[in-house]
């Protein structure tokens, strides 16, 4: 019984969530359907935009969204084109954006973090650290 009990109270530490929305802009399917699938078992509800444009509509509608995961590689609008023009609008000066791209190169944080970026994430993406970033903006620590 000391087993289940402990088996049950680590299954509540791992949803880390109580239901904020997550907005996901990336132009990848596959992407967002690992993100998604990841996301929801820690207790986010998921949003998903396949452009800058479609993300910046759907914020619009969705004035809730906790935090934004970003993909920087985009066609037309990119990541950090998007990522800038959220930051010119005032309800979203403090919206959480975690830029995702797989280019780990030198430069990327910086150019992210210079888009109005909060933080970085490398692909491919690592559960628990996105989890613990998204931790950290979400809850403001």
């Amino acid at each position: 019984a000391a087993a289940e009990a402990e088996a049950a109270a680590q299954a509540h530490r791992d949803i880390r969530f109580g239901g904020e929305k997550v907005l996901i802009v990336d132009d990848d399917i596959r992407n967002v359907f690992a993100l998604t699938s990841v996301l929801e078992q820690h207790g986010l509800s998921v949003l998903y935009a396949e452009n800058g444009r479609e993300g910046i509509e759907v914020l619009e509608q969705h004035d809730d969204v906790a935090v934004v995961l970003m993909d920087i590689m985009m066609p037309e609008m990119d990541g950090y084109a998007t990522t800038t023009a959220i930051r010119r609008m005032p309800q979203f000066a403090g919206l959480p954006i975690i830029a995702l791209t797989a280019k780990a190169m030198k430069g990327d944080r910086e150019k992210a973090l210079g888009s109005g970026a909060s933080d970085y994430v490398t692909k491919p993406v690592d559960p628990d650290s996105l989890l613990a970033v998204m931790e950290h903006w979400m809850r403001g620590e």
